[in-house]
């Protein structure tokens, strides 16, 4: 018997394959797109804000790029 998780991974994993690569992409942006919103709203801030934390977040505790670096100074 296949647990709901499995069940819902299974529909996703076939609706995905249906799709375009472009679908695919669209679809991705989309719920990104969703994501940003909510966090903002969870954080009572607005949605640039909230994608600046988000990519900051996401940035943290990865090395720094040489060529970043120079591009910087």
């Amino acid at each position: 018997m296949a647990t709901v998780a499995e069940r819902l991974r299974r529909e996703s994993v076939a609706r995905a394959g249906k799709m375009s690569p472009a679908e695919r992409l669209s679809e991705a942006l989309a719920l990104g797109q969703a994501a940003v919103r909510t966090y903002a709203h969870a954080h009572d801030v607005s949605v640039d804000e909230a994608r600046r934390r988000l990519e900051r977040a996401g940035q943290s505790g990865r090395r720094a790029s040489r060529v970043m670096l120079r591009m910087l100074e």
